[in-house]
C-alpha cells in the first residue's frame, strides 16, 4: 500500500505541473550564427559568384584546410584588393581570349584565401626546412591560395605579385588539365630526369635537363604546369631569350614543351596560347 501511496503523489504533482500556466518569452533560444552579409561579401556575389560561379571562402573554416599546419584566414582589409587584382590578371586574361562561357564552365568552384604562408609543420629531411605550399588545386573544383596578407595595393610589392600570379597561374593549369588531360607524350620530352628530389637540383641545373624550374622536375604534371605558368608570366620577346641563354641540351627540350603546350591549348580548347600569353602579361604589368 505504501509503493501505491507514493505513486499516486508522484502523479498528482506531474498533473499539478501540466495545469500550471506559464509565460513562454517570445525571444527564441535558437540563435541563428550566420553573419550578416557585408560590403565585402556583395562585392563577392557580384563579380565571382553571379558572372562565373565562383564561391569564395575567406573565412576560416576547417575542413577548407589541411589539419596539423598554423594557418589563419586573411586580414578582411586585404581580401577585396586581392580579388580585384587576380580577377583582372587571371580570369580577366582568359576571358578576354577565350571567352566568358570557357571562365564560367572551366573555373574552380571555390577559392580559398590563407593568410599567411602555407608551411609544412615537419621540415624536410634532405633540406632540413619547413616546405611552404604556395597553392594547391583539388579535383578541378578549388583552388587555395596563401600569402593574401602579403599583398599590399598601396606599396606593390613587384616580386611578391609575381609570385601571387605565378602561384594561381600554376594552380589553374591543373583545374584545366583535370578537365582534359594533356597526352601522355608530354612526359617523353625529358622521361628520365623527373625525380621526387627535386628540390635538390638548382634552377641552372634543371634548365640545363629541360625543366623551366627545379620543381618542374617533380613529374609531368607539376612541369606542365610550372611551363605554362612561367610563359604567362613573360613577354614572347622575354620568354624566347630566357630559353635561348640556356644550354644547348636544356633549350632544345624547352622548346619541344613549349610547341606541345601551345598545341595543346589550340586543339583542346581552342585557344591561341600566344594571344593569351600577350594578354596575361600586360595585364599583369598594369599592377607592378
Amino acid at each position: 500500500m505504501k509503493k501505491i501511496t507514493y505513486i499516486c503523489i508522484a502523479l498528482s504533482v506531474v498533473f499539478s505541473s501540466c495545469n500550471k500556466k506559464e509565460t513562454l518569452d517570445p525571444q527564441s533560444v535558437i540563435h541563428d550564427d550566420t553573419d550578416p552579409r557585408t560590403a565585402l561579401d556583395t562585392y563577392i556575389q557580384n563579380e565571382y559568384i553571379n558572372p562565373y560561379n565562383i564561391e569564395v571562402n575567406y573565412k576560416y573554416v576547417d575542413i577548407n584546410y589541411e589539419l596539423g599546419r598554423y594557418l589563419y584566414p586573411p586580414t578582411e582589409s586585404k581580401v577585396q584588393p586581392f580579388l580585384e587584382m587576380i580577377k583582372y590578371v587571371w580570369l580577366g586574361a582568359y576571358q578576354q581570349v577565350a571567352g566568358t562561357t570557357f571562365v564560367s564552365q572551366v573555373a574552380p568552384r571555390q577559392i580559398s584565401l590563407i593568410g599567411g604562408r602555407n608551411l609544412d609543420p615537419q621540415r624536410n629531411p634532405e633540406t632540413y626546412l619547413f616546405e611552404e605550399t604556395l597553392g594547391q588545386a583539388d579535383n578541378g573544383a578549388k583552388i587555395t591560395i596563401a600569402r593574401v596578407d602579403y599583398y599590399d595595393p598601396a606599396h606593390p610589392d613587384e616580386d611578391n605579385i609575381r609570385h601571387i600570379i605565378h602561384t594561381i597561374q600554376h594552380e589553374y593549369c591543373h583545374i584545366v588539365n583535370q578537365h582534359k588531360p594533356f597526352a601522355p607524350e608530354f612526359g617523353k620530352i625529358t622521361p628520365d630526369d623527373y625525380s621526387s628530389s627535386w628540390h635538390g637540383k638548382t634552377t641552372a641545373q634543371a634548365n640545363a635537363l629541360g625543366f623551366i624550374t627545379n620543381y618542374a622536375a617533380a613529374n609531368p604534371f607539376e612541369d606542365f604546369a610550372e611551363m605554362t605558368s612561367h610563359m604567362l608570366m613573360k613577354s614572347k620577346a622575354q620568354w624566347d631569350a630566357a630559353l635561348n641563354a640556356m644550354p644547348e641540351k636544356g633549350k632544345v627540350a624547352l622548346k619541344k614543351k613549349e610547341a606541345f603546350i601551345v598545341e595543346y591549348f589550340r586543339a583542346e580548347w581552342g585557344i591561341d596560347f600566344y594571344q593569351l600569353q600577350r594578354v596575361a602579361y600586360q595585364r599583369m604589368q598594369n599592377y607592378l
